[in-house]
């Protein structure tokens, strides 16, 4: 809670309180059980997995990338709640050569038209090794500031080649499930976590 009431008063000069209520309507709407206490690594582990695995299997483009990707953050149960102001967290796993290696929360904050409950996962392909260097040494790393980010969508698979891949890092979005529009990852803060 200490971790999204700091990521939001930081990113939107709102009051933390409102954000923090929020998420505590997110955790009793979700039963709690995987928002409010953080998952084990073990199960991290597993859902990081089968996430990635998923998303491989079934996206032309992911399977190409994740083929020359250096290391791959997923989070694969990102859960997003709001009315009027909103906010979106999960947990993820670093995963270099397919085994894990790190893990991070992905915390962000929203206001406007917005009403809804939704969970979804995503995924970050690290294209080469000064991308991956600058997000592991950042203190914070926020989509949408500093490297660019590639939000990958349907139509890229067309025209994407292993002689077209660019260097950066790659965002796919997976397994939206809920009724509220918006959905984006952009201005979410990840900060290593223990594990």
């Amino acid at each position: 809670m200490e971790r999204f009431e700091s990521a939001v008063s930081c990113r939107s000069g709102r009051k933390p309180r409102a954000f923090a209520m929020i998420l505590l309507i997110v955790v009793s709407l979700t039963g709690g059980s995987q928002t409010s206490e953080a998952a084990s690594a073990a199960a991290l582990n597993a859902d990081g997995q089968a996430a990635i695995a998923s998303l491989l299997k079934n996206d032309l483009v992911a399977r190409k990338l994740g083929a020359e990707a250096k290391a791959i953050l997923v989070f694969p149960n990102i859960v997003k709640a709001g009315f009027m102001f909103g906010g979106q967290i999960g947990e993820g796993v670093l995963l270099k050569g397919g085994r894990p290696v790190a893990y991070y929360n992905s915390v962000a904050a929203s206001y406007g038209l917005q009403a809804g409950l939704q969970t979804f996962g995503y995924a970050l392909m690290f294209m080469d090794d000064a991308s991956l260097a600058d997000f592991e040494s950042s203190s914070g790393f926020e989509i949408g500031v500093g490297p660019s980010i590639v939000v990958v969508d349907k139509g890229m698979a067309k025209t994407l080649t292993t002689k077209t891949i660019e260097k950066g890092i790659y965002a796919f979005i997976f397994d939206q499930k809920g009724l509220m529009a918006g959905l984006g990852i952009q201005g979410s803060k990840i900060t290593r976590i223990s594990k």
